[in-house]
């Protein structure tokens, strides 16, 4: 996000705050130092891409992809974390008119898609689990596993933010801190909303064919 819209519009949104030199503003160190931690996690995921990308036909006589997988189910994740992003967007949109409720509705909302991303991720694997498939199994298995179980931790970890995101709106309102946080958070959101789109196409979608 451009650095003299966030100053102009939490100036709009309240003059009475003290806002720092914006050539001095913490606000951008913060945000390259985030986008920093997400290029490590890229590295993270392109890491389980690829040792999936290897080892998806190691199925050691077990099902491959096209056995064990169906579209329904991830594709319905997929639309809940979408709509969770969205909601999180239109959090952060609020923010920028200083409308603390409708921050916490907005982010209520997110949280409700993430969390039913998440058990809709617990189901498949409890199922994949109940049916003998786990990941012991096979390479297959373990990459599979491991692949979209860290996508579901980050994803876990995602919604224990929202709540302290949540509470700290409620205590603080939208202040030059709540608003930085916001915004990191929606970056993180998003990222792995963007991450689950590479999952669903490349492991689910590619996998059924």
């Amino acid at each position: 996000m451009d650095k003299s819209f966030v100053i102009r519009h939490t100036v709009e949104a309240h003059p009475d705050l003290s806002i720092p030199d914006p050539h001095q503003d913490a606000f951008v160190r913060t945000t390259l130092g985030f986008w920093m931690y997400l290029m490590t996690d890229c590295l993270i995921f392109a890491s389980l891409f690829i040792t999936y990308a290897v080892l998806h036909h190691e199925t050691f006589g077990g099902p491959s992809s096209r056995e064990l997988f169906e579209l329904k189910l991830p594709f319905a994740e997929t639309m809940a974390l979408l709509l969770s992003s969205v909601s999180c967007g239109f959090a952060i949109l609020a923010s920028l008119k200083n409308k603390k409720n409708k921050i916490i509705g907005w982010l209520i909302v997110a949280f409700l898609f993430g969390a039913a991303f998440v058990g809709m991720e617990l189901h498949e694997f409890n199922g994949l689990l109940q049916q003998g498939h786990s990941w012991r199994k096979s390479a297959f298995l373990s990459s599979f596993f491991t692949l979209v179980g860290t996508h579901g931790l980050h994803v876990s970890i995602g919604l224990l933010w929202m709540l302290v995101m949540m509470a700290q709106v409620f205590r603080n309102g939208v202040t030059l801190f709540t608003f930085r946080r916001l915004v990191i958070f929606g970056m993180f959101w998003h990222f792995l909303d963007l991450v689950w789109i590479f999952i669903f196409t490349f492991v689910y979608l590619i996998g059924v064919l």
